[in-house]
């Protein structure tokens, strides 16, 4: 970070990069090789011996991805990143560095679909155990640890339940095992940092909101720097142990003079070497040149998914609308705690003629694009049930908090007369009020 800036408005313009020193170019350059040439043999052999950090090979590193690491790792308060080819690679990756055949994550309920389905199918049949648990106590996350755990698991403003995760409670928890809370922050970048109410790791998808633009794929973890590895070794044996794929080397040791990131350089040095997730470079300038404008874009999502809440909650179709604002109670209590400045740009709600309103509803829009994907500058909807969560038997469905009659708004920058009057069409197609559902 060239200016000392702690403010997000701030770092997504200038953190880890000011200008090119050879040219002065201020725009990050695109990287687009896929080796690099070594100084010397000393200097091929340190690098691969990690004596000194350097390029070796785009699947590993590349200059137009370190900005993108470094500027994420700085707006989250972290000490390190790794850039990514996908959201999904990096909750995948996010979890193997950890745990091993045998072992077991705990996790919350409340997560996207395409992470359901990771943790309860390939994850499985890797040999990890996913343990979900409601979030509501979080309690629970102690009560499904046992020797085997490694890891904690939750989505800070989970998609689509739309309820706030207790961050610091289950962190907390977690510390006194030596299991670190990872946390996919991807429906709430600015608006909440997991890392200072004690999560250890924080989870992008890059292809949302960071990106913004719905151009480029990509995923980010982010390792805070601030989990103590070795307080409990036999807790963490990935990290403590010798890593037989990296020429027996024990990261909280290999690393410890590069600073407090073994966990972030082992999934580099290992799971990115060995299972190839890179991010191309051109997505990573795509995605940096969104995150220029992040600050300002949440503020105007933040902005008219309020409005849109209010107006559905007038709406007689609607027998349900999912905000934080909406929210009574813990939830409301934990969504006054860990998001500031608004509740963020998505809005779900349930319609009282169900599936078959639902599907009415998509079918008439115009200025809603109906796809897969959130945090777009466009405005987006969805039916879950019979999309996002389609493979999810009606029992997980209900646990992720889908409905039949569930539709799920990512709220974009147009002007909010365009956006109620487009939502005030599609309500009028579904066709059944609550009264006389």
């Amino acid at each position: 970070m060239p200016l000392d800036s702690k403010k997000p408005e701030t770092i997504a313009l200038h953190g880890g990069w000011r200008a090119d020193t050879t040219t002065g170019a201020v725009a990050v350059p695109i990287y687009q090789t896929t080796s690099y040439q070594f100084n010397d043999t000393e200097h091929a052999a340190n690098l691969f011996a990690l004596k000194e950090f350097g390029n070796i090979y785009t699947r590993i590193g590349n200059p137009t991805n370190a900005v993108l690491e470094a500027r994420v790792a700085a707006l989250e308060g972290g000490a390190a990143a790794l850039a990514l080819a996908s959201g999904q690679a990096a909750s995948a990756f996010a979890l193997q560095n950890l745990a091993r055949v045998g072992d077991n994550v705990v996790s919350s309920t409340d997560l996207y679909g395409g992470t359901w389905n990771l943790f309860t199918n390939t994850l499985r049949d890797q040999g990890i155990e996913v343990r979900f648990v409601d979030p509501i106590d979080p309690e629970n996350f102690r009560r499904a640890t046992d020797d085997r755990t490694r890891a904690y698991y939750a989505e800070t403003l989970p998609n689509p339940k739309l309820n706030v995760f207790p961050i610091a409670e289950v962190a907390a928890i977690g510390r006194e095992y030596g299991i670190p809370l990872i946390v996919d922050n991807t429906a709430a970048p600015i608006l909440a940092k997991p890392l200072d109410h004690g999560a250890a790791i924080v989870v992008y998808s890059t292809t949302k909101y960071l990106g913004g633009h719905g151009t480029s794929i990509g995923g980010v973890i982010v390792d805070g720097g601030n989990f103590d590895w070795e307080r409990h070794p036999e807790r963490q044996p990935a990290l403590n142990t010798p890593d037989p794929s990296y020429h027996g080397a024990v990261w909280v040791d290999a690393v410890k003079p590069l600073g407090p990131i073994a966990y972030i350089v082992k999934a580099r040095t290992t799971l990115l070497r060995d299972l190839g997730a890179a991010l191309s470079p051109f997505n990573a300038f795509l995605t940096l040149q969104g995150i220029e404008t992040l600050a300002l874009r949440i503020e105007r999502h933040t902005k008219n998914a309020q409005a849109v809440a209010d107006f559905l909650s007038r709406r007689p179709e609607v027998t349900k609308v999912i905000h934080p604002s909406r929210q009574t109670g813990v939830a409301r209590e934990r969504a006054e705690k860990y998001l500031n400045d608004g509740y963020g740009g998505l809005v779900g709600f349930e319609l009282a003629g169900g599936i078959g309103a639902g599907r009415r509803f998509i079918d008439s829009l115009d200025l809603f694009y109906h796809l897969a994907n959130i945090g777009d500058a466009r405005s987006l909807a969805i039916h879950p049930a019979s999309t996002t969560h389609s493979q999810l038997s009606p029992e997980d469905q209900l646990a992720t908090g889908v409905t039949e009659g569930y539709v799920r708004l990512s709220v974009g920058l147009e002007h909010i007369d365009d956006i109620l009057a487009d939502l005030d069409k599609g309500l009028t197609a579904a066709g059944v009020i609550a009264k006389a559902a």
